[in-house]
């Protein structure tokens, strides 16, 4: 799976992360990237938001989309213990003739061991005259501070973006909607002992993938090496949800690499489901509808084409790295 993660290099300039997925990997590295559209110099634009974590700094990148479908801009932040002064300021730029402000703040940035902070932090988008941007919790303080109204379109939350490494398990905490709460998502790849007479098994072993959710099994695909891509349907608290995989690399690839899953919410149904449940997708599983592996289509111009309109937009990425 040769997959251009486009990592900001949000740590030092010295090194060069750009699109070298292996990147990510080094020293540690954690990243989150949250992708939104907003309306700015009076198109609607792409924003997106990384956060980047080794052993010795956080750091902060706002990257905002040009008219070519390019990161035009790049605001980087470095959080490190010595620089007090930049967890908090501001940074301009100029797109299509007319500015754009970026403030934060992150001097009681709370993260909790996460990459991401949790509470008492904001990063603020401003451009003519209006907040078109604010994450976080310190929202009065960023109006004060920008002295600024929201903006009058709500920005749109596109994609999400997380790497999390293991061995056989992977966990996370994710939403699968802004305003949802956040569930618990867990990922393992078994190896059951296989018949080598019977021809389904791979090196002796029968490969299996388990996703659970808030510990409930809404995943199981077993004879995966013939499964390495696929989908499912499954609900949550009435919310259907489909679930993409592509784990062809750990399977056939040597060296470090990464599996992709991704969590597409469609709009909710009227049928009436339980809180957790699953079933087979109605759709051919996704490596039936192309050759190309999951991880070469989903760049930022191509999570619409996942995407369908209105609330169903948002896709959570989950890159999982198996460390050896």
């Amino acid at each position: 799976m040769q997959d251009h993660i486009g990592i900001p290099a949000c740590f030092s300039s010295s090194e060069k992360l750009g699109d070298d997925a292996s990147a990510v990997t080094r020293s540690g590295h954690s990243v989150y990237m949250s992708v939104y559209r907003a309306k700015i110099a009076d198109q609607c634009r792409l924003i997106t938001i990384t956060w980047c974590k080794n052993l010795l700094l956080h750091g902060l990148s706002v990257s905002l989309e040009g008219p070519d479908g390019e990161n035009q801009q790049t605001c980087k932040v470095e959080l490190k213990p010595w620089y007090f002064w930049r967890k908090q300021g501001s940074k301009r730029f100029t797109v299509d003739g007319k500015a754009v402000d970026i403030f934060w703040d992150l001097k009681s940035a709370k993260f909790n061991g996460g990459t991401e902070p949790k509470s008492e932090y904001y990063v603020a988008v401003v451009c003519d005259e209006e907040v078109v941007l604010l994450l976080g919790d310190l929202k009065k303080d960023a109006y004060r501070k920008t002295g600024y109204r929201p903006a009058l379109t709500d920005p749109t939350l596109v994609s999400k973006k997380e790497h999390i490494f293991g061995k056989k398990k992977f966990s996370t905490k994710a939403k699968f909607y802004e305003r949802g709460r956040l569930h618990e998502i867990a990922i393992e790849c078994r190896n059951r002992a296989g018949s080598i007479s019977n021809g389904n098994s791979l090196n002796g072993v029968e490969p299996e993938l388990e996703i659970r959710v808030d510990g409930h099994l809404v995943v199981h695909v077993k004879h995966l090496q013939w499964k390495f891509r696929g989908n499912e349907s499954i609900h949550i608290n009435k919310l259907r949800i489909e679930v993409y995989w592509d784990v062809h690399d750990w399977l056939f690839s040597p060296g470090l690499r990464h599996a992709l899953f991704i969590f597409k919410p469609v709009l909710p149904s009227s049928t009436s489901l339980s809180p957790l449940s699953r079933s087979s997708s109605s759709s051919p599983p996704f490596s039936s509808l192309s050759s190309t592996p999951l991880s070469s289509q989903t760049s930022l111009g191509s999570v619409e084409g996942l995407s369908a309109s209105g609330s169903s937009e948002f896709c959570l990425f989950l890159y999982a790295w198996k460390v050896e």
